[in-house]
């Protein structure tokens, strides 16, 4: 995704806020997972089960902000293909907040920003790899987020590369959205952009959901693996079972 030339560069005291809790919010993501990483490889701690749920959770929420920016971009392109690319307010203020780790660069702000999109959503992917690790045999949540996992990956890696080659003095950004640099800036590179990262992150949207929802079939084996049970339904009474205690009709001596 491209920035919008001319955009306001003075970043106040919210669009700075905003940037360190979007960084706190990656950090602590990774930081579940690295619990949960070394979590499964020790004796059984149910606790665990929720830093798992909690973590697929937020990075779902992440992942629906961050996808919804690349809609908002895609629709605004469709009647207006000729204009700069338009990011929406709240993704100016953070690319604001982040450009100022060089002021010098532009776009430098934009591509940090979803570089660190990326990976809290990645971070999601892989929690459901984590959560499911305990279960015996073939789970399709497991499948569906190993698959997400190996494709956010790889587009994680590009914004790695489009965000290093911006940072280390490009004049423009380097990769596979941008044709390696080959296509001029204008409305070609603009076009191709958006709809290059919309793409990708719409098959991994979908790719999320469909683990999501496996996983949620799937539950009673994953909570199992964590110790914990469905509740056991109430233990039959007598008066259940046994035909002697059912209730007479009223008025029967």
């Amino acid at each position: 995704m491209t920035g919008m030339p001319g955009m306001e560069s003075t970043a106040s005291t919210v669009d700075t806020l905003g940037a360190v809790l979007f960084i706190g919010w990656a950090v602590a993501m990774w930081g579940a997972v690295a619990v949960l990483a070394v979590g499964n490889r020790r004796p059984l701690r149910p606790g665990l089960y929720k830093v798992a749920v909690a973590l697929i959770g937020i990075g779902v929420i992440g992942q629906i902000g961050h996808f919804q920016e690349h809609v908002a971009q895609a629709a605004y392109w469709i009647g207006h293909p000729y204009d700069p690319a338009w990011m929406t307010p709240w993704g100016n203020s953070f690319s604001r907040g982040f450009g100022q780790v060089d002021a010098s660069k532009p776009s430098l702000g934009m591509e940090i920003l979803h570089l660190i999109g990326n990976f809290i959503f990645l971070a999601g992917l892989v929690g459901i790899v984590q959560i499911t690790h305990r279960v015996a045999g073939q789970l399709k949540s497991r499948k569906w987020a190993r698959m997400g996992v190996w494709m956010q990956g790889i587009h994680g890696l590009e914004h790695v590369v489009l965000t290093l080659s911006v940072a280390l003095g490009a004049s423009r950004a380097i990769g596979l959205s941008t044709w390696f640099g080959a296509i001029e800036p204008g409305p070609a590179l603009a076009t191709y952009r958006i709809w290059w990262h919309f793409v990708a992150n719409a098959v991994g949207t979908t790719i999320l959901g469909i683990a999501v929802y496996h996983l949620w079939k799937e539950k009673r084996a994953v909570r199992a693996s964590f110790g914990l049970t469905e509740d056991a339904p109430a233990a039959a009474t007598p008066a259940d079972d046994d035909p002697a205690h059912t209730l007479e009709p009223a008025g029967r001596p």
